[in-house]
């Protein structure tokens, strides 16, 4: 796992999408550029004007939510993208004027599978994370946002291109090289299992439905692989803790992962340990009776 933080501060919602949509917000109006086209048998698509021989014409900002079967949109650049059965997709165009202008994919929930030729400045987010293109170069991700924020990352083939993953509200970034496969727990940058097993797109070959598959992907990430230096880390959660018999005294500490890191380093701690209870045994009893004694001679 590659963690680094740097020293500036994330920027503002809005101007991230600007970013990520890759230009400034302001610039000279031009025509839309087509993103691509989706069956409208597919999916039930938000925002396209037109539609051509039973398929929506993708330009500017649309949605595409994939009815019960996978919906592959076919981009206008070359390449595809699956959206996963009911798994709901934004697509937004860059208003740069060039051949191929930065995309960007923002995925509510659900599973996509992205096969293209990439181009800098290329995103991909989720609600919890921010996926980068670095550099161009032939895209083969797989991406699945569980219902718990879990997010399974596949950055597929020894030629793909180096993905930058931050978190839009804090300072964390993580590099995911060509053919990482990881899995971000709960979408946290901080909780990483930096080698994933489960697959992340589409859940047709498995046959489970994709409603199942993001029930619960934590546990059976967990049984295929326990990822014990997590949990030496404090990274991954520890095996519950027995309760205390009646009338014996137990402490029990517990410290839940910060979603900010920098609100977190920053924040006080106000946690002040309990004082003992008194031992009220015979052999102690004894021992301040002859202290006082003493104390007294």
């Amino acid at each position: 796992m590659r963690l680094r933080t740097p020293s500036a501060r994330a920027l503002s919602p809005v101007l991230l999408l600007a970013c990520a949509l890759g230009g400034p917000m302001a610039g000279p109006l031009r025509a839309q550029q087509l993103i691509g086209y989706v069956s409208t048998r597919d999916a039930d698509v938000t925002g396209a004007k037109d539609v051509m021989e039973g398929r929506a014409v993708l330009t500017g900002s649309v949605s595409v939510t994939a009815r019960d079967h996978t919906a592959p949109i076919e981009l206008a650049r070359g390449g595809m993208v699956r959206v996963c059965q009911t798994s709901v997709l934004h697509l937004s165009e860059s208003r740069e004027v060039m051949v191929a202008a930065p995309l960007l994919f923002s995925l509510d929930g659900g599973a996509i599978e992205i096969e293209t030729k990439a181009t800098a400045t290329d995103a991909v987010m989720t609600p919890d994370l921010r996926f980068t293109v670095r550099t161009g170069g032939p895209l083969d991700l797989r991406l699945r946002v569980a219902r718990n924020g879990d997010t399974c990352v596949e950055n597929r083939g020894a030629g793909a291109p180096v993905l930058e993953v931050s978190d839009p509200f804090g300072d964390a970034t993580y590099e995911l090289a060509a053919g990482q496969h990881v899995l971000f727990e709960h979408g946290s940058l901080r909780e990483v299992v930096d080698h994933e097993t489960s697959p992340c797109g589409c859940p047709g070959a498995s046959g489970v439905p994709l409603a199942d598959a993001l029930m619960a992907p934590a546990t059976a990430a967990a049984a295929e692989h326990p990822f014990p230096v997590a949990v030496s880390e404090g990274l991954a959660p520890v095996a519950e803790v027995p309760q205390a018999p009646t009338g014996e005294v137990h402490a029990q500490v517990s410290e839940t992962l910060s979603y900010n890191a920098q609100a977190s380093s920053d924040a006080p701690s106000t946690a002040t340990p309990a004082p003992a209870p008194p031992n009220n045994d015979l052999a102690h009893l004894v021992g301040r009776l002859f202290h006082k004694i003493f104390r007294r001679g």
